[in-house]
């Protein structure tokens, strides 16, 4: 799974942990519903300005959105790019 697919993901998950809809989470940033949707089906890449007005809305970290989760596949097949405890990113 690439970076593209764990931030849609967590967008999902965390949004929905938030109970926000996609409207509730685009006005909240300053984007358009649709967008947030097309992020959701990673239809879309997100700039950083954008995933920082993300995080912002919902109140976390940035860094929560790219986080790959801990079920499933383990990081290192599941995506090419690890965060390690600091929040480095490699591949």
């Amino acid at each position: 799974m690439g970076l593209k697919e764990v931030a849609a993901r967590n967008l999902w998950r965390l949004r929905q942990e938030a109970r926000l809809t996609q409207e509730e989470l685009a006005g909240r940033a300053g984007i358009s519903s649709r967008y947030v949707g097309a992020i959701e089906r990673s239809k879309v890449s997100i700039s950083v300005t954008v995933l920082g007005q993300i995080a912002e809305a919902l109140a976390i970290d940035a860094f929560d959105l790219l986080r790959p989760s801990q079920g499933g596949a383990s990081p290192s097949t599941a995506s090419p790019y690890l965060v390690s405890q600091d929040g480095a990113y490699g591949r």
